[in-house]
């Protein structure tokens, strides 16, 4: 496994890991605390692990949370996503930056999303998998909602959205959002 920074979004990581694949199917290490530990990130910190499950064309979207944030590593365990991240720390140097991704079961790709940052997807295939190893404890009252079709973010949703929540539905405009 190794870890990948990428540029667009400051402290952003891609982890890439090595699957052996034979006529069974593949074996895939997903989680590696000395690799997280290279990159400066505490393996210790993750509190919690979380799955969720989409259908093709649901959007799960955008989500953070305030005050400290949260930092979480996102992982496509089943089926395909198409994955967005955007940096919402104002003091970061890829301050409002959009970074997307095809994450897949196939590749088990993970991406490490840092505090402050935003981040949803859609699903892709038939049935979507994303597994989310998550830092902090989840307090609803601290969770953030942005508009999935914010002109700002201009997001390439791939497919048209099928369903989502009412959150979702009913989300501010980043520039909204930014006000709270």
């Amino acid at each position: 496994m190794k870890a990948i920074p990428v540029p667009a979004i400051a402290g952003l990581f891609l982890f890439q890991p090595t699957p052996h694949r034979d006529e069974r199917g593949f074996f895939s290490r997903t989680f590696d605390a000395d690799v997280a530990r290279s990159v400066g990130i505490d393996p210790d910190a993750f509190l919690q692990d979380s799955v969720s499950r989409s259908v093709r064309g649901v959007v799960r979207a955008m989500h953070l949370r305030s005050g400290a944030g949260e930092s979480k590593l996102v992982r496509c365990s089943f089926g395909e996503v198409f994955d967005v991240v955007v940096d919402l720390r104002p003091d970061s140097p890829t301050f409002r930056a959009v970074e997307t991704f095809r994450l897949s079961g196939d590749t088990q790709v993970s991406i490490y999303i840092p505090a402050g940052c935003a981040h949803g997807f859609q699903a892709l295939s038939d049935i979507a998998d994303v597994s989310y190893r998550i830092d902090r404890v989840h307090n609803p009252d601290e969770d953030v909602s942005i508009a999935y079709n914010d002109p700002e973010l201009a997001i390439p949703w791939p497919l048209p959205p099928t369903l989502m929540s009412e959150r979702d539905k009913t989300a501010p405009s980043l520039a909204e959002a930014l006000q709270t």
